[in-house]
């Protein structure tokens, strides 16, 4: 089960991100969070933007409602997404589970 916490108009979420990946997706689970491939490189914060868009297209948030809360330097990552449970978020991504 992924690690997902919820508060009143956001949710909290721990992913475990992969960089330099050939394309962006979700790819399973590691540790029990969800893993994100992303294509972009771990080069000034080239890999933290990619997640944010990856995350605010498949969630159709926007841009803004998404945020690395901690981890922007490591692979473990918690990001925040406003606007959306934790059961509508982790449905959503795991349609982009291949």
């Amino acid at each position: 089960m992924t690690d997902l916490k919820h508060a009143v108009d956001k949710t909290s979420i721990s992913l475990y991100c992969q960089p330099g990946a050939s394309r962006t997706r979700v790819s399973g689970l590691h540790d029990g969070k969800l893993k994100i491939q992303l294509a972009a490189p771990p080069v000034e914060g080239a890999a933290n933007e990619a997640l944010i868009k990856f995350i605010a297209r498949v969630c159709g948030v926007r841009h803004a409602d998404v945020q690395i809360l901690a981890g922007a330097q490591s692979r473990h990552k918690r990001i925040e997404v406003r606007g959306l449970s934790s059961a509508q978020i982790h449905d959503l991504l795991m349609l982009y589970h291949r």
